[in-house]
Order: structure tokens, then sequence, then C-alpha cells
């Protein structure tokens, strides 16, 4: 019988039980098992053959299974404020509760943190060493304040990734094999190659990607960049899309693409299908957001310090005025009809910049926008009657704007 080609849902589907079942079979076999923050350096623990489990991964997971509340009553019963990050408490939660209806995961033998993403992972992974005593590897990643990204600020960057490999040759008792990194680097550059690929092929009209799907495909990004399978997923959804595109096949089959617009923030998880099909029933397409670019790690192989360039660069890290003219860029490069702004309460980092951000792509592009109140995993910080309120605003926005002929 010829075999049955998966599609990439399917694949994505295979992969995600592969990396948390890999992950608990480890911790059985009495094999190490670490912790680490979205954008770190992945292919140390690759080139390692240490397995890795991402918190940020797990805890959207929880968010999306409506399973959030367990764990934050229990964060906020002793003691965490319900202004830390959503995925702070129910992740400082598991590890008392450590079983999920969503997915389970093994508790770590050494965590690693990257402060590339934001300044709450610093204290919230050294809150976990503490508490489980395990070791913790930090990679203290400088704030580019400047435009550009200095060349002392990729250098520091160099020094931490060699002082990570000591700490990691040390905690797993194994020689680093430089020759294996490249090939790690290798491999992650071209699974990065595929997802800006098949995520920039929303640029056309109608978009074949509906971006929700996006945000589910991220989470091997976070997780397999610099691995085969990794490699084959993002390959396989490239093709997947340009077909649709080359078919002239928009984002549904049971609706069509009236506007384009992108989504600025992380995605609300507990409320992930009524923010979807409320855009969905207006004919909005989420088509791009800030982070294909944030997982696009790309550098020459053999190269440490460019690979630290790589990982300072991502937008997160990135100042004010970068950031304005990064989504300035983005709204020109997808034809962008207008901006949604996620206010997500735990992210600090994007809500202190976001209404600067906002105000200055506004007068920059003259593209309408509108904003709504959220969070990436508490639900109690989500109004299904004010979200649908905001885009109906941005759907009367975006009808002037076309009627004016802009």
């Amino acid at each position: 019988m010829e075999e049955t080609k998966l599609t990439s849902k399917q694949f994505l589907n295979e992969l995600t039980a592969k990396h948390y079942d890999g992950a608990l079979q480890a911790k059985a076999e009495g094999k190490p098992v670490a912790w680490a923050v979205s954008i770190s350096p992945q292919e140390l623990f690759e080139t390692l053959d240490m397995h890795v489990v991402y918190p940020e991964n797990h805890a959207a997971a929880i968010g999306a299974r409506k399973e959030a509340m367990k764990f934050i009553d229990h964060a906020e019963g002793i003691g965490y404020s319900a202004d830390i990050c959503s995925y702070a408490r129910i992740n400082m939660a598991y590890t008392d509760i450590p079983h999920a209806e969503a997915q389970d995961i093994p508790l770590p033998d050494v965590v690693l943190c990257s402060a590339n993403i934001c300044t709450t992972v610093m204290k919230w992974w050294e809150n976990l060493a503490k508490k489980l005593r395990v070791p913790l590897v930090f990679i203290d990643t400088p704030f580019n304040h400047t435009y550009e990204v200095p060349d002392h600020a990729v250098e520091y960057l160099r020094g931490q990734f060699e002082s990570a490999i000591k700490q990691l040759e040390d905690f797993s008792g194994k020689r680093f094999d430089f020759d294996k990194l490249g090939e790690v680097m290798k491999l992650s550059n071209a699974t990065c190659q595929w997802w800006k690929a098949a995520t920039d092929l929303a640029q056309f009209t109608p978009s074949p990607l509906n971006g929700f799907d996006m945000f589910n495909y991220m989470a091997i990004m976070v997780c397999m960049r610099g691995n085969a399978d990794g490699h084959k997923l993002f390959k396989l959804w490239y093709e997947e899309l340009l077909a649709k595109k080359e078919a002239g096949l928009g984002p549904w089959s049971s609706a069509e693409e009236k506007y384009r617009i992108m989504w600025d923030g992380i995605a609300c998880w507990p409320h992930l299908s009524t923010t979807f099909k409320t855009l969905k029933k207006y004919g909005i397409n989420m088509v791009t957001s800030t982070y294909p670019e944030s997982w696009n790690v790309r550098y020459e192989t053999n190269d440490l310090t460019g690979m630290a360039r790589a990982y300072t660069v991502n937008y997160a890290n990135r100042n004010l005025d970068f950031g304005t003219d990064y989504l300035k860029k983005l709204v020109d490069q997808f034809n962008l009809d207008g901006v949604l702004y996620h206010s997500n309460r735990s992210c600090k980092l994007m809500d202190f910049r976001q209404y600067e951000v906002r105000r200055r792509v506004e007068a920059m592009t003259g593209i309408p926008t509108t904003m709504f109140d959220g969070d990436q995993t508490d639900p109690r910080s989500f109004s299904e009657a004010q979200y649908e309120t905001r885009v109906q605003g941005l759907v009367e926005m975006m009808d002037k704007r076309k009627a004016a002929g802009r």
C-alpha cells in the first residue's frame, strides 16, 4: 500500500508528543533534563544531547486547555502577586503541583536562563534554581539601547556563551564537541530559513496563511530549531502554503479574507478560539506579528560571535526606535489594513512601550489601529465583549480608509 503522507499539522502534533515524551522518558531513565527560556541558544543543548523543556511553551499549553486557574490560584495563594507574569505563576505552581491535564513535564536537573526576552525571567529562573536546588546557567544579554547592536555587546554575549558551555560541560560530564556544534548550527539555520519562508508567504493577497496557525507552529521553533525533525516540519509547512498560494487559495475555505492585520503581542491562550473566530467573522486575517523574525535566528556556521549577535538582535531586545521602524516595515511588507495591539497584563516589556509604538506607527503609516486588554494565560484579564467592540471599531476605521482610496 502507498504510504499516506502526513500533513504538517499531523506532523506538528507528532513532534509535540515526541518532544514531551522524550523528556519524560529521559527523566525516568535517570538522564538529566533541563528547563530553558524560549529564545535560548538551543544549539548548546543539542550539541550535548541534552533533553530540554521550555516552561513558556508548557504554560501556554496549560492556558489553551483552560487549566491555568488551578495553578494561578495556587501561586497567588502562596504569595506570588497577580502582577507577575502568568507564565511564571503557572510554572512556579507546577513545581508544587507537578501534573497538568494539558501535558506533564519532568522537573529539571538544571535550568538555563537567557535574558534576551525580558528581565522577569532572571528572578523567575533564580527562584526555580533555589526552590528545586538545581544549578542555574545564566546567560546575561545586554539590552540594546542604541539603534544598532554594538560590537562590545556581541563580544560580551559570546563570553557568556563560552561560560555557559563550560558550566554545561561540568554539569553533564561531557566534552563539548565544536564540530558537532557546527552541524547543529547548520541545521538550525536551515530550519529558520524554512520558518521565515513559510511565514513570508502571508505577504501575498489573499494570504495562504491563517496567522493563528503560526502561534501553534511556533512551539516547535522554540524547542526543535536545531534538529532534523524541526527542519522537516517547516519545509513541509512551506510546501503546503506555497501550493495554496499558487492555487490562489486564501486562509480559510469557509470565508474570504477582507482585511489584513498584524497582531502585536502574545496570543491569549485561554481565549484563542474566541479571538480567532471573532476576527474571522469579520473577514480579518492576522497575517503577521513580531514573532516570525524573533525566531529567525540565523548566523554563519561555526561562528560563535555571529551566533551571539543573532541572539541579541530579537525584537524584544531592541530599543523603541528600532521597534517602531520594524513595525512600520511589516505594515508595508504585508500590505496591512490595520494593527491589533494586545495589551498583555503579563508582558511588561511590551506593554510599557506599546502605546508609544502605536502612536508612532499610526503617524508614520496612517493605518488604523486598536488595542484590547488581555493576558497570555490568565483568563481573568480578557473581556469578550470589549474585544469584539474594539474589533468592530477597527473594521469601521479600515472601511473608512478603503472608501477614501487609501
